[in-house]
């Protein structure tokens, strides 16, 4: 069976071994509902808790501040949305890269009367420190700007942005979901800088699909997204996913042990990527910024980015060319555009994120299977001419 090297774990990553062996007992066995008083519930509230205790270690939170979700995409919506049901309508601020799923429900607070502030950022993609000073000045109400993003992999300080907030009283959420196994997550640092809430996905960190968390400072105050039986401290409520919830607690604490050896072997996988780009004469975005060690974004002059992926899948290699939850729009990255790269070239934007499966044999061959695609599309380009 034909299998590409995969090269694109910021979409999704692989489910690894010990997760699936601690999920399979909740998928056969023990398949009781956590709301039921017999010895099947209490079993399953049992592993829900052991999960969340599991979890917040690996962030440095407490248990109780931990809130299961389905996704990222729903955490996001639950701070935003929940945040702004309790609160009188003034602005909130986003960053202009932030992931659709927190730019869209602010978005949509605009019909309640809300005011959104998108936050510009830099040439590489950091926040812009005198643009975020007028946006305080607004003295907004909510305020979410991301650990690490998506696309360009570019890390802002959420600990120096929060602490310059708290003093406008803003209640500030980071989603932190690409930094969980990359980098060294501590809420509560972060939440003593200003940080109130903060948004974890277990797919993103050799976890399940299905399982997220929104981790939550219990001193704001949300209202629920789902009303029903009070799940969740009443904010999410719905038959909790024993297993999904019990792979994440899992993968969170094997992204917390494995963290610092992992992210050197990615950072070194990174370089060797990126001086074969560079040789290629391809433009690294965000290059000299502080980013996760395992995300490339680059572009080739006259290299539409979307020909170039699928070239590569024929050819062995599953890269992405954005964001995934994004690919079904032809539009260019909203993140590069922000960063004032130009349209037409924002289009031929590749993203490569490494992961725990990927070598230098891999990325040796990527880049000698990358020079003879772009060679064959270069010469396409010039007989076009």
């Amino acid at each position: 069976m034909f299998r590409p090297v995969y090269l694109d774990h910021n979409a999704t990553t692989p489910l690894d071994p010990a997760v699936l062996a601690a999920m399979l007992p909740w998928l056969e066995s023990r398949f009781g509902n956590a709301s039921s008083r017999h010895e099947y519930g209490r079993q399953a509230r049992q592993a829900i808790d052991e999960a969340r205790q599991r979890v917040a270690a690996a962030v440095q939170a407490h248990p109780t501040e931990v809130i299961f979700t389905s996704g990222g995409s729903e955490a996001n919506n639950l701070f935003i949305k929940g945040a702004a049901a309790c609160l009188k309508p003034g602005v909130v601020g986003v960053s202009a890269v932030e992931h659709p799923c927190v730019l869209k429900p602010a978005g949509q607070l605009e019909r309640q009367g809300w005011q959104v502030r998108q936050l510009a950022v830099d040439g590489n993609g950091r926040i812009d420190t005198s643009d975020y000073a007028a946006a305080l000045e607004l003295r907004p109400k909510l305020l979410s700007i991301m650990l690490a993003n998506n696309e360009t992999g570019v890390l802002q300080d959420v600990a120096t942005l929060a602490e310059a907030a708290r003093g406008r009283g803003a209640w500030f959420h980071t989603d932190a979901v690409q930094g969980l196994g990359k980098l060294a997550i501590d809420f509560r640092s972060l939440n003593a800088a200003g940080v109130h809430a903060m948004t974890l996905s277990a797919h993103k960190a050799y976890g399940p699909k299905g399982a997220a968390a929104l981790i939550l400072d219990k001193r704001i105050e949300l209202q629920p997204l789902i009303a029903g039986g009070g799940h969740e401290r009443g904010l999410r409520s719905g038959t909790e996913n024993v297993a999904a919830i019990v792979g994440f607690g899992v993968a969170a604490e094997l992204a917390a042990q494995r963290v610092a050896e992992e992210a050197l072997r990615l950072r070194a996988l990174q370089e060797r990527l990126e001086a074969g780009l560079l040789a290629q004469g391809a433009q690294v975005f965000a290059q000299a910024e502080k980013r996760l060690p395992n995300t490339s974004y680059f572009a080739f002059v006259d290299i539409d980015g979307e020909t170039l992926v699928g070239k590569l899948d024929r050819e062995g290699f599953a890269v992405a060319s954005g964001a995934a939850c994004s690919s079904a729009n032809p539009e260019p990255s909203h993140v590069l555009q922000a960063m004032g790269v130009a349209p037409e070239f924002a289009r031929g934007a590749v993203r490569v994120s490494l992961g725990a499966g990927n070598n230098e044999s891999e990325i040796d061959q990527f880049i000698n299977a990358l020079r003879a695609t772009v060679g064959r599309l270069q010469g396409l380009t010039a007989l076009a001419v």
